[in-house]
């Protein structure tokens, strides 16, 4: 023979036909055996002697399967060789499958031989099995399988790697990863097979970005498994990888991940704005490299587009990775309009988005604006989505992507992604508009029931600050005043009705009037607070009968100050309202002030409190709600200290003393309404105040004349002394015939002349009208003809009435 041990024997352990396993024996030309292997005898049972010589006919052929064994010799004959199952006779007599390998062989004296080799059926099938799948992996699998030596250099690829990287599977042999992908992508996944390669640990399933050098704008994801191959001796020979397309699993379970990242940071606050910088925040650089968010000027507003608006928009948010974007796009508050047949104004007139792979040879891309398109060219732009904003069939405004950086173009599934984040911001800004235009309209509705610019006043120098909270919040029931009182006394007043929304502020509202009108009635602060006691009481009420469903009213806070610039004189009270604080003209806190708390409004049944002391000139009275002292997460008394802290700093005008309470005190959006109220005292000079007592006898009407004229004229009022003294004369005649004991008279010079006449008496004068034939009873009628205000107060043992004049006699005043 030429070779005993041709090459198409395999010399794996595994192959049922290699020289270690396989059964073998050489037939001369006559079919005799002329050789017989140790695995012959394993398999058949025959010994060699037992053979050798003999035909194959004779001994291995069972009657019936001569045409069997006729048909292979011939099929050999022909082919030389034949490979194939046939059944032989066991030595036992039974009857075996076998498969044989069978090939022609050349002595060296040129004589023809035959070598068979064979195994048993069993054997042969599972081996088969094992090799088609091999071939299968290699000539039909979708899966990829690439096999790599020791060095990660390609053995063999299979035709799904060809396809994926366009080339025949020949031509990937003895390359490396760096030669197909890109450095970054290589040296991943070189990474992972060398960690296989030195530690034996199989990698499943590990996903990694596979950007081809041939194909650079295609975005691919490929996963990787791969296990390491070792002969039985443990020697290392390579890995084997195996390689699968996720790119489209890969975007869908990243488009899932952007729409729930999107669910869950759109729309976090009820704020038109917010919500526009939050819907680019979710887009950039996930899903565009640039975006926009245009709204239709009405909806920054909170009032509805009118149907098929077309502009102007306001710009509203601006997202870009590059810096340079800034330069191409509007900025953030930008009032504008697209020009007409671009794609935004397409998108807006035909209210459909618009997709623009490439911009190349775009005629509507190009046309507007060419020296802004030419610097977003220059940028790298060449992929558009222009999506609009739409909820309950309004067009709100509309989100511009664009793509300069990725190198993928945008296409339908990046369309059908934006269009669902545009379509939850738009539900979202929709409803931040609604509540901004109810928000806006109950801020208007609380702003109209509190003071606007506070008037000067003789009493104080006054400083006020009304900061509202977060619009999610609601607007609040806080509330001031500075209410004028008769004697050039003034009323300071804060107030907080518990809760939030319009109720809250209509209740407001109604308590503030009522407070105006006590006020106006010359009542004391506790008498005040027990008035405004019932009525909260009584408005709880009236509302559990006519809305049940409404925000029941729970109580409101006040605290209530009447100061004096007379007498210096200051009275306080509260109720549950936070305590004032008061600091002397030298910056220190005032040691008398100490008002009861008293309970809430609206308790019913409690008493209230007046607490009473002196203040110096420029003293500083704060009244403020619980909102600033508790802002920041402070409680009550850090609050307190703070807050006096600020106040006691350097002297300051009252405006900046507000500012500095604000810088130091609150954050930018308070969690609460925040009121403070501030107040500087002023004194009256004594030479603009004159005071006598008269006794209660008939000629205090006319000593009062003198008194008035002498006053008069020593204050360069002599054109008031008539007036004046009919005036007096009637109010001191009346507290003498009706009232009794000693009388108070007093003259105050200010922007008007009053005059007050006390006396201890609590019953109240009528102003009546006369009849014809009544000797009396047009005393108050003349005194309301002369003055230009009148009115009653009461002490707790006294009542004062009291007219003012202006200073300049009204010429058109009716002569008497």
């Amino acid at each position: 023979m030429h070779n005993t041990s041709p090459t198409w024997l395999s010399e794996s352990p595994d192959d049922p036909f290699s020289v270690h396993r396989s059964a073998s024996a050489v037939l001369d030309r006559r079919g005799r055996v002329v050789a017989w292997s140790e695995q012959a005898t394993a398999v058949l049972g025959y010994e060699a002697d037992e053979v050798l010589g003999r035909t194959v006919l004779e001994i291995l052929v069972s009657d019936g399967d001569e045409a069997l064994i006729a048909e292979a010799t011939a099929a050999c004959l022909r082919e030389h060789g034949w490979f194939g199952l046939l059944p032989v006779r066991h030595r036992s007599g039974r009857r075996v499958y076998v498969g044989f390998r069978a090939r022609r062989v050349r002595r060296l004296d040129s004589a023809d031989e035959w070598l068979l080799v064979g195994s048993l059926a069993q054997d042969i099938t599972q081996w088969e099995i094992d090799r088609s799948v091999l071939d299968g992996l290699f000539a039909r699998s979708p899966v990829g399988v690439v096999v790599l030596g020791p060095d990660l250099r390609i053995l063999r690829v299979n035709q799904a790697v060809a396809r994926f990287g366009g080339l025949p599977p020949q031509a990937y042999r003895g390359r490396r990863a760096a030669e197909f992908l890109f450095g970054p992508d290589a040296d991943l996944a070189e990474g992972k097979l060398r960690s296989v390669l030195e530690t034996g640990r199989p990698v499943i399933f590990a996903e990694q970005r596979a950007r081809l050098l041939h194909d650079p704008n295609r975005e691919l994801f490929i996963s990787i498994s791969a296990f390491r191959m070792q002969d039985p001796s443990g020697r290392v020979l390579g890995v084997t990888e195996i390689v699968e397309d996720v790119t489209d699993r890969h975007l869908a379970r990243r488009r899932l991940a952007l729409l729930n990242e999107a669910g869950t940071r759109i729309g976090r606050t009820l704020d038109v704005a917010t919500t526009a910088r939050e819907l680019a925040d979710a887009a950039v650089p996930q899903l565009a490299d640039a975006l926009s968010v245009d709204l239709l000027e009405p909806v920054t507003r909170g009032e509805e587009p009118a149907p098929h608006a077309m502009g102007p928009l306001r710009r509203m948010a601006v997202r870009g990775i590059q810096p340079e974007a800034s330069t191409v796009m509007h900025p953030e508050g930008h009032l504008f309009s697209f020009p007409e047949h671009t794609a935004p104004a397409r998108c807006m007139a035909d209210r459909r988005p618009v997709l623009l792979r490439t911009l190349e040879g775009e005629s509507a891309w190009s046309a507007a604006e060419p020296e802004r398109v030419a610097r977003a060219m220059a940028l790298g732009v060449h992929s558009l989505l222009v999506v609009p904003l739409a909820a309950r069939g309004v067009v709100l405004g509309l989100v511009c992507l664009w793509r300069s950086v990725q190198p993928e173009p945008f296409e339908e599934d990046d369309l059908t992604l934006a269009e669902e984040f545009a379509a939850r911001a738009a539900v979202c800004i929709d409803n931040a508009r609604r509540y901004t235009q109810q928000h806006n309209a109950a801020e208007a509705l609380q702003r109209s029931l509190l003071p606007g610019e506070v008037p000067e006043h003789p009493a104080v120098d006054t400083a006020h600050r009304y900061l509202p909270t977060r619009a999610s919040t609601g607007v609040g029931g806080d509330w001031f005043d500075v209410i004028p009182l008769s004697g050039l006394r003034v009323a300071l007043v804060v107030g907080d009705v518990v809760g939030h929304g319009m109720h809250a502020s209509a209740t407001m509202g109604r308590l503030r009037a009522a407070v105006r009108t006590l006020a106006h009635l010359d009542l004391a602060p506790d008498e005040v607070l027990a008035r405004l006691d019932d009525l909260v009481d009584q408005l709880a009420t009236e509302q559990r009968q006519t809305d049940e469903s409404a925000p029941q009213i729970v109580g409101a806070t006040c605290l209530y100050a009447i100061y004096d610039p007379v007498s210096r004189h200051c009275a306080m009270a509260r109720a549950g309202h936070p305590p004032p604080t008061v600091l002397g003209p030298d910056g220190r806190t005032h040691p008398v002030v100490d008002v009861p708390a008293g309970p809430p409004l609206g308790l019913g049944g409690l008493p209230f409190e007046t607490a009473e002391f002196e203040l110096a000139e420029g003293s500083l009275i704060a009244l403020y709600s619980d909102g600033l002292l508790l802002a920041d997460g402070r409680d009550i008394d850090q609050g307190l200290t703070l807050l006096r802290e600020v106040l006691a700093g350097p002297a300051r005008s009252l405006e900046h003393t507000c500012k500095a309470v604000e810088d130091a005190m609150l954050p930018d959006v308070p969690a609460d309404d925040v009121t403070l109220l501030l107040g500087r005292t002023r004194v009256l000079a004594a030479d603009d105040v004159a005071t006598w007592e008269l006794p209660a006898e008939p000629t205090a009407a006319g000593r009062a004349r003198t008194l008035v004229t002498d006053c008069l004229t020593e204050w360069g009022l002599e054109e008031l002394a008539f007036t004046t003294e009919l005036i007096v004369s009637e109010l001191v005649t009346n507290a003498y015939r009706y009232a009794g004991g000693p009388l108070v008279l007093r003259l105050i010079r200010d922007g008007n002349l009053i005059c007050e006449v006390s006396d201890s008496s609590s019953t109240s004068p009528h102003l009546r009208q006369a009849r014809s034939t009544d000797e009396g009873g047009r005393g108050l009628f003349l005194v309301a003809q002369l003055s230009e205000r009148w009115g009653t107060r009461y002490g707790r043992n006294s009542k004062t009435i009291w007219t003012e004049q202006p200073l300049t006699p009204d010429r058109d005043a009716p002569a008497l």
